[in-house]
């Protein structure tokens, strides 16, 4: 298995979605993207299939008992997961694969595949700022809000077991530093001497 792993996780507001979507429309590398699975409800602009597959709880623990997740996580009170059955096609065709996941997955997956996964945490620029994408989201209640705000403490604590940090304060150089750490990593044989990685 030659392909890469790149497990992508942020705070609630840090923007890895956003990050995602950028590093799938940059020409310089061809990405698949693993679509988590959730029991949360779709918010107005997600595509069930596209952004997340939606399922209901007893659907979710269904699968997790058949054990076709690669990793799952409550969090926020909803189940996420990885769907196993496309990250080793891909892994064997050599692609790079994005996967937006929680602190707690990630770590499932690089112990899963130490050889094949590197870790970038998405920092906010400062609590404010994150405070502030969440509520000009309109996507969450107030007390939804206060939930992933609660949980910023332990996410921000995890992201010292990440390989690579980097902050995303212009989303522009956040995408740049990023092609940078996966180009390196992929096609210098697993090369980690990349700048802003802590």
């Amino acid at each position: 298995m030659n392909g890469l792993l790149v497990i992508i996780s942020s705070p609630s507001g840090g923007g890895k979605t956003s990050v995602i979507k950028k590093l799938i429309e940059n020409s310089e590398i061809n990405f698949e993207y693993s679509i988590s699975a959730t029991t949360r409800k779709p918010r107005p602009d997600d595509i069930n299939g596209k952004d997340y597959i939606f399922l209901s709880e007893k659907e979710f623990l269904s699968k997790k008992n058949k054990g076709e997740f690669l990793e799952w996580e409550q969090v926020h009170q909803y189940y996420y997961g990885t769907p196993k059955e496309k990250i080793e096609q891909w892994l064997n065709e050599d692609k790079i694969v994005l996967l937006d996941i929680d602190v707690n997955g990630g770590a499932q997956i690089k112990q899963n595949y130490p050889d094949n996964t590197i870790s970038i945490f998405i920092e906010p620029p400062s609590l404010e700022e994150l405070i502030a994408r969440l509520k000009n989201r309109k996507t969450d209640s107030k007390e939804e809000i206060n939930k992933r705000l609660r949980r910023v403490p332990l996410e921000m604590e995890k992201k010292k077991l990440f390989d690579y940090i980097v902050v995303n304060d212009k989303l522009e150089d956040t995408i740049k530093q990023m092609v940078n750490i996966i180009k390196k990593y992929k096609y210098n044989g697993g090369c980690t001497d990349v700048s802003n990685n802590h």
